[in-house]
């Protein structure tokens, strides 16, 4: 049996044709996402450039396809209270592969929605107040967003008492809405799947088509989830293995993109220590957060600002006029790979910086607090020092010459003692851009997914940029 695996980049459509029995990677084909004008014309050039590896190409038993084109699914949630019924609002989310546009709390105001208004979402997900708490704050977002421009999908995820109403009124202004579980239904109680899962039937239901995906229905089966869903999902199996197939356990993927860098755990990040107490909001057990700010290319200077710029100039080795030129000219090509060994240096920094921020945002932190009983330990958010494995992907992971000098800035740092990062992991890169491949896999063949992302990550070599000689699992 063989599988087409594909990806509607927001640069490039990539094909993985693989074999399941035994599993093997086919070969690998790309071409420009050409969804503002015909997605068929960028699937086809993919495809093209698969037969020149192949030959004629076989029959494929699935043609699965995840996308992150177009902007991605973009989405804005309006919650209750930011550091509660919001922030679990954002977790479901970022948990269902959507890019967070806008985030708002409390009651909407004009402002606010003028804001909404011009971020052109696809999805708003509406949430406010515990099951039998405050309804009048979610009751007024509903009218609000019922009175505003607003032609995207709406997801009601709040107090259970008033989210029927809250529809209503949304139904009543012309809105498309859906109604699923609060994403907190007691005080501090996650329960966001069931709002990710309609978030992800809306995207596939409607998102696809919206930004034209389906054109190339022909050529594949379907879409399941948007891109970054499918590394989660890859995350997640490549963590508990599936059927035979052990997983790795407890494990980190940090992803290095040009506008964003992305940190996925699959962990329960619980304290390992007696006599730690958690506080805060309970931690997802499949958790990604995205870095607007951290990226390579488009959000350069968001590096520059939270790391420094003469600490990026000399880490790459530059004088700091040298450096605003080269990073001016890296933020207005998207595209751009380093020519000589000063581009290489710079993308050395940038990439650096971006593992070692976003991690440190992702991890929980430990700290004492002082009580009038005594000092006590506190933790906040998910505790990583114990996680067996970190996977580094992106571009500048996959094929630079020091990817594991890079994947180490997501390490704990002695330096940094309150930061609750992986300790002592084994590192391994995925040099072949493989985890979405194994993501949409896992849908229909999940012990051949498993077996596909283990048989192919490279181990970071601490001597040398990466090796090929080793791999996951052997």
């Amino acid at each position: 049996m063989n599988a087409l695996l594909i990806d509607f980049g927001s640069t490039y459509t990539k094909l993985r044709a693989v074999a399941l029995n035994p599993v093997r990677v086919l070969a690998s084909g790309q071409g420009p996402s050409t969804v503002a004008s015909d997605v068929t014309e960028g699937m086809s050039a993919a495809l093209e450039e698969l037969k020149s590896h192949m030959g004629e190409l076989p029959a494929f038993d699935h043609r699965l396809a995840c996308s992150s084109a177009a902007g991605g699914l973009r989405m804005i949630t309006v919650g209750l209270v930011r550091e509660l019924t919001a922030e679990a609002a954002r977790q479901a989310a970022l948990g269902a592969g959507a890019r967070l546009v806008g985030a708002f709390a409390q009651r909407l105001t004009a402002k606010d929605v003028a804001a909404i208004e011009s971020l052109a979402a696809d999805i708003v997900l509406l949430v406010g107040g515990t099951d039998g708490g405050n309804s009048q704050v979610i009751l007024h977002n509903a009218r609000t967003l019922a009175a505003a421009q607003l032609s995207c999908p709406v997801i009601v995820a709040g107090n259970r008492a008033a989210a029927d109403v809250a529809a209503a009124a949304l139904a009543e202004g012309g809105k498309t809405v859906s109604v699923t579980e609060n994403v907190m239904p007691e005080f501090g109680q996650l329960n966001i799947e069931p709002a990710r899962e309609l978030i992800r039937q809306i995207f596939i239901e409607r998102i696809v088509h919206a930004k034209g995906i389906d054109r190339a229905a022909a050529q594949f089966d379907r879409v399941l989830m948007p891109t970054p869903a499918a590394v989660l999902e890859a995350a997640r199996l490549l963590s508990q293995g599936a059927g035979s197939e052990p997983g790795l356990g407890p494990l980190m993927v940090v992803d290095v993109g040009g506008a964003t860098t992305d940190v996925h755990s699959v962990a329960t990040g619980e304290p390992r220590k007696a006599g730690v107490i958690q506080r805060g909001l309970p931690e997802p057990y499949m958790k990604r957060t995205v870095e607007g700010d951290l990226g390579m290319r488009l959000n350069a200077r968001g590096i520059l600002a939270e790391a420094g710029s003469k600490n990026i100039a000399a880490v790459a080795g530059v004088e700091a006029e040298r450096l605003e030129t080269m990073v001016d000219s890296v933020s207005s090509d998207a595209d751009h790979l380093p020519e000589d060994d000063e581009e290489r240096r710079l993308d050395f920094a940038l990439a650096h910086a971006a593992v070692r921020i976003a991690t440190r945002r992702h991890a929980g932190t430990i700290d004492t607090v002082y009580t009038v009983n005594g000092p006590i330990t506190v933790q906040r958010g998910k505790d990583l020092s114990n996680l067996g494995v970190v996977i580094g992907t992106g571009g500048v992971l996959a094929h630079g010459d020091a990817s594991a000098a890079i994947l180490r800035a997501a390490l704990a740092q002695k330096n940094d003692p309150l930061s609750l990062r992986p300790e002592h992991p084994r590192m391994l890169l995925d040099t072949d851009y493989l985890l979405f491949a194994v993501g949409l896999l896992g849908s229909v063949a999940p012990e051949a997914a498993v077996r596909l992302g283990k048989g192919h990550f490279e181990r970071a070599d601490t001597e040398r940029g990466h090796g090929r000689n080793t791999v996951a699992g052997r």
